[in-house]
């Protein structure tokens, strides 16, 4: 799993009815944007987060200057 800095993880629920849980990541301490990662979850709180099968990185894209 490969991640930047300012790119969400999020975490599927593990029971129908369980809502997801969405983090930002505000620092990456892997080897080329590998775990650990400094996570910003939804409600607030910071944590060092090692991400298993149940989560996934969505890539958060810079915008484009315009012209």
């Amino acid at each position: 799993m490969k991640a930047r800095t300012g790119d969400w993880v999020i975490v599927r629920g593990h029971q129908v009815g369980d809502p997801d849980r969405k983090a930002m990541i505000i620092e990456v301490h892997g080897r080329d944007g590998a775990p650990p990662y400094v996570v910003q979850w939804d409600d607030g709180h910071e944590s060092t987060f090692f991400p298993a099968a149940d989560a996934v990185i969505e890539a958060h894209d810079a915008p484009s200057s315009a012209k």
